[in-house]
């Protein structure tokens, strides 16, 4: 029998106040009151996973067995399917600027840059089918844990288009649809996305009669 987590606290394991915001209003209805890592001061562990599951299990048990509380926590990326499943889990360092590229710090249009070049020197015909993956990993601290996975699939453009997405949005097209992520209205995105996919595999496996 799955485990459940109750009502009660849990942490979200992110020092990001908007991805607190967003995970907490996905599972208020479930009488859950969410803290982040970063409020209790616990420290960021190093994603030293190969694979979203893997970084997604560390962040997780660090912050479950620091708190003493089951802690939720989230990895997630873009997969290129010609790029051998690249960036995957290194999306978000695809990003990251070196040192003679300018202040530290995310420059997301380099990052679709890199990838948009890859995929050109592979030729005219290079197929650009793409996906997007986000791993929920839930761990108790006892070392108990569930995982849920999410997926949307899609393609990619060139250039990019839209100006309500983030990371990557602006390149992807998900099945079925004209639009960018980026051109898509939030609202009707988060129904469809890589996040929406695996939240709903974890309330139903939680929160279901």
């Amino acid at each position: 029998m799955t485990r459940r987590i109750g009502s009660g606290k849990l942490v979200i394991a992110t020092h990001n106040a908007g991805k607190l915001k967003e995970i907490s209003a996905l599972l208020a209805p479930h009488g859950l009151d969410c803290i982040s890592a970063g409020s209790l001061g616990l420290p960021e562990p190093p994603e030293t996973g190969k694979t979203f599951v893997e970084n997604a299990l560390l962040k997780a048990r660090a912050a479950a067995e620091a708190s003493g509380i089951p802690a939720l926590a989230d990895d997630s990326g873009l997969s290129v399917a010609a790029l051998d499943g690249r960036p995957g889990v290194y999306t978000a360092d695809w990003a990251e600027r070196q040192w003679f590229e300018g202040e530290p710090g995310r420059d997301w249009y380099m990052a679709m840059g890199k990838v948009e070049g890859l995929l050109q020197a592979m030729g005219a015909d290079t197929p650009r089918d793409a996906w997007f993956s986000c791993v929920l990993a839930l761990a108790w601290p006892d070392g108990e844990y569930l995982v849920y996975e999410g997926r949307v699939d899609g393609n990619l453009t060139w250039p990019p288009r839209g100006e309500l997405g983030f990371g990557y949005d602006p390149l992807f097209i998900p099945e079925g649809r004209t639009q960018t992520f980026a051109e898509i209205d939030p609202s009707e995105k988060h129904a469809i996305s890589h996040r929406a996919d695996a939240f709903a595999k974890l309330v139903a496996d939680q929160f279901s009669a």
